[in-house]
């Protein structure tokens, strides 16, 4: 049986988790306004990521006989209006999670849960790949700069990014 005290840190990741879906929704439909399709893949495979990692959370607390409470998922605010001030709130984004898996980590410490702090081990290396990930475009996007010749090749590369539902745990 899951702590009561490590079920609510889920419970308050879970909602993290989808508001991230959310997030990456709304900067979604912003690349589809400005057209540039590899972006809207790359936001879409985002999207299903974070997915999935809320659902795995989800699974585990139902697993370990805990009770889930959903809760309402903010509204996400974009920050920024170009692929660079867009991938700047995706780092900053992708950061703030990192420090939740922590604080979830932390928790699972003070709980003494080893079940949980293995199970939150793929997701802190989850988020290392994330940063870096992130970083990666964020660095590409600093490079290009205004070359809109460069801006349709890393969106074209983008493209090429593809879903693989995760194995967690």
């Amino acid at each position: 049986m899951i702590n009561e005290k490590l079920e609510k840190a889920f419970n308050d990741q879970i909602n993290k988790e989808l508001y991230s879906a959310y997030l990456y929704l709304t900067m979604k439909a912003k690349f589809a306004e400005m057209n540039l399709n590899g972006f809207v893949n790359w936001f879409d495979v985002q999207v299903k990521e974070e997915q999935a990692h809320g659902m795995g959370m989800y699974d585990y607390v139902i697993e370990r006989g805990g009770k889930i409470e959903l809760s309402a998922i903010d509204k996400p605010e974009l920050k920024g209006s170009t692929p660079l001030e867009i991938f700047e709130q995706v780092l900053e984004h992708e950061e703030y999670v990192t420090s939740r898996i922590n604080a979830l980590m932390d928790v699972a410490e003070e709980t003494k849960d080893r079940a949980a702090l293995s199970f939150l081990d793929w997701y802190l290396k989850e988020q290392v790949e994330e940063e870096s990930n992130v970083g990666g475009v964020l660095a590409t996007l600093k490079l290009i700069g205004d070359d809109k010749k460069a801006l349709l090749i890393l969106d074209k590369d983008l493209a090429a990014r593809v879903f693989n539902p995760p194995v967690i745990g």
